[in-house]
């Protein structure tokens, strides 16, 4: 079975027999458990020697020895005046001399003896499937990622497309408009046109100017020939089924014109030629157009109508915070809340947990948003803030917030019938926005909280092929909005008990590897000011993630740690960061609650150090889940929550629980099947 299959299951925690030995099952079993603390719970006589490969892949095993070999007792052996030294001259080597052959190693360092590993782990429950079993599990997946509205993370999408291609698979739905152009694009099977309208070939345009010609201006267009065909073919396959939306083509009219024109594109029947002649006409009959207007004249229920009437409430909740700021009597406001009312879910949450959130730090606001599975931010400036109009008052929002609840609620109850939810999902968050992050084993959504066990330590690590020198750095945000440094700059006057840092390792192309121990109750005593951690990799060769192989996660370790710096048995999450930029947040530390707070997000930059920019837009995903969370989501979607696993027709769940015949389990990481359940009309 393919690769990205077995990869893909294993992060569901399933190995796939591929039926070739039977005879090596109980060697298999106990090299998994000895190696990386895996118990197979189900399909024990199904075990085969490829999975102990399969493991190696995910979780890790021989990874390249880090700059201190001896990290961390070694480290912190040598003075300030070592450390520092140790670092120039394996800078002057590598930068200077321009020398990557080899890996560095310090000057100063002793030979370190190595004690055998006698750590508390945590067991790793796993199933094993057969080929078959494999086939129809991966259909549910790829199903359940393609009910969902949101576009995929590149993990996921890779999954569904090899899926497609491998196993010329016919799919019955693409409710995300993204995946569906990305499918086309990838395939070229106009087939794929049928999830689609009109005004989607400019979305269209867009992904394939990006990806292939490196171009975010639609108004520059410089397409091959072949290109050009494939656009037209798009458009007569959508005017020969029908699908013209053309009302809403108007919104980019100046766009389609220019298509048009750049194509040179021949109308093939009438409605065709009527299209035609509206993009290149003078009118614009753009439902945001006539909105605008309206807005312009403060007739804000007039505006709230046209946009209800000609685009649904969907678009009305998208404008909400900016129809709110414009409100100037309590009528205006009464008129829009009484429009709210939707049946799209994942808007109410999107808004759920904008209007319920804090006010950021200072007087200037960040904008994030996602393009081309990128995380963008924009940090307003004062002088953007001086003219800031789009402010909601805090009374408004008040009023907003339990309308949205309410709505959801609605909008969710009764679904799934009786449903047992482990009272731990409080801190799991709902899989809302993915296309930025990266997949592997052990990854949660962005927010979700893990518990940092007292006498445990976080040992953060990452490690990397193909290219010279990738960075991890830790950033602590204080509670004033200040940030501190943890990184190859600074770490040769900071390492203590309370955090420590394996060393830069600056030539690596052929494998690399560096590590942060965190001890949470020693950071906050020796930094009170300090509220949370952010770890960061960027690559300082400037090479995007997605050109090399590079893995990040964490091992979950004891304060007084033993065996190798790298032990696969304490790896609580491996995953490859894959986006196609240079920098990467990975997970951040709550230090007030002692949990590891997931981030795992791909920025659009191309920054090579950390700490430049500000970390504040990160605040709010360190309190998403107080706002909305799997708990809460399963509470909705039940007819009934009941008190015990057996009882339930639905279980959520981590723990290996008795469950009766016929009932779902549903664990923290099915992040497919919570977007399918999310995003599921009623």
């Amino acid at each position: 079975m393919n690769a990205i299959f077995t990869n893909y299951l294993f992060s569901k925690h399933y190995f796939v027999s591929r039926c070739s030995s039977k005879d090596a099952s109980f060697e298999t079993l106990f090299s998994l458990a000895n190696l990386f603390n895996i118990r197979i719970v189900s399909g024990q006589a199904l075990a085969e020697p490829e999975m102990i490969h399969t493991a190696e892949a995910c979780l890790g095993n021989h990874v390249p020895e880090p700059f201190y070999r001896g990290f961390p007792q070694s480290v912190r052996a040598l003075s300030r005046e070592e450390l520092l030294f140790d670092q120039l001259v394996h800078y002057y080597q590598s930068y200077v001399c321009g020398d990557f052959s080899q890996a560095g190693h310090s000057l100063f360092e002793e030979s370190f003896e190595r004690l055998a590993f006698r750590e508390t782990e945590q067991i790793k429950d796993f199933s094993i499937l057969t080929e078959a079993e494999a086939i129809d599990q991966l259909a549910l997946i790829v199903n359940d990622l393609l009910s969902g509205t949101r576009p995929l993370s590149e993990a996921q999408y890779e999954l569904v497309l090899s899926y497609i291609q491998e196993y010329q698979y016919q799919i019955p739905c693409c409710a995300s408009k993204d995946t569906a152009v990305q499918l086309l694009l990838d395939t070229r099977n106009p087939s794929f046109a049928a999830f689609l309208q009109l005004s989607d070939v400019i979305r269209i345009l867009d992904h394939l100017c990006y990806e292939t010609y490196g171009n975010e201006n639609l108004k520059k267009l410089n397409l091959k020939n072949q290109d050009r065909k494939f656009l037209t073919r798009i458009m007569n396959t959508i005017f020969q089924e029908g699908q013209c939306n053309v009302t809403d083509c108007f919104e980019k009219k100046k766009i389609w014109a220019g298509l048009l024109h750049h194509i040179h594109y021949q109308p093939i029947n009438e409605t065709a030629e009527q299209f035609v002649a509206a993009m290149r006409g003078r009118e614009n009959h753009s439902v945001y157009s006539e909105f605008e207007k309206r807005m312009g004249q403060s007739d804000i229920q007039g505006a709230v109508r046209a946009l209800r009437r000609g685009k649904g409430s969907g678009a009305l909740l998208r404008k909400l915070n900016y129809i709110l700021s414009r409100c100037e009597t309590e009528e205006d406001v009464d008129a829009v809340l009484q429009n709210i009312q939707t049946d799209n879910p994942l808007i109410l949450i999107q808004l759920i947990l904008d209007f319920s959130a804090q006010p950021e730090i200072g007087n200037t606001r960040t904008f994030k948003f996602t393009k081309h599975n990128l995380l963008r931010v924009h940090n307003e400036s004062k002088e953007e803030a001086a003219r800031r109009k789009s402010q909601v008052p805090v009374a408004v929002r008040q009023l907003v917030a339990p309308l949205l609840w309410k709505n959801l609620e609605q909008v969710y109850h009764g679904r799934l019938g009786k449903v047992f939810i482990d009272p731990k999902m409080a801190r799991i968050s709902v899989p809302l926005q993915e296309t930025t992050a990266s997949g592997g084993y052990g990854v949660l959504s962005r927010g979700s909280r893990i518990p940092i066990v007292a006498d445990r330590k976080i040992r953060c690590f990452t490690y990397w092929e193909k290219v010279n020198d990738i960075d991890l750095s830790v950033i602590a945000l204080t509670k004033e909005g200040r940030q501190i440094e943890f990184s190859w700059r600074s770490m040769y006057g900071r390492q203590s008990g309370a955090i420590t840092y394996s060393g830069d390792q600056t030539s690596g192309y052929k494998g690399g590897s560096e590590y942060f121990d965190v001890d949470v109750e020693a950071f906050q005593e020796e930094y009170p000011m300090a509220e949370y951690l952010v770890f960061c990799n960027n690559v300082y060769s400037g090479t995007p993630f997605s050109r090399c192989l590079c893995k990040a996660g964490y091992m979950d370790r004891d304060v007084l740690d033993s065996g190798q710096i790298f032990e696969p048995k304490t790896v609580a999450t491996s995953f490859q960061i894959t986006c196609d930029s240079t920098f990467a947040y990975l997970f951040g530390v709550d230090l007030n609650t002692k949990e590891l707070v997931w981030l795992n997000t791909g920025r659009d930059s191309k920054a090579r150090v950390a700490g430049a920019s500000s970390l504040e837009f990160l605040r709010p995903y360190f309190n998403s889940t107080a706002i909305m969370n799997v708990h809460k989501l399963f509470s909705m979607l039940a007819t009934e929550v009941v008190p015990e696993p057996e009882e339930a027709d639905v279980v959520v769940s981590d723990e290996n629980v008795s469950v009766k015949e016929g009932a779902e389990m549903i664990h923290s990481y099915d992040t497919e099947r919570m977007l399918a359940l999310m995003n599921a009309q009623s």
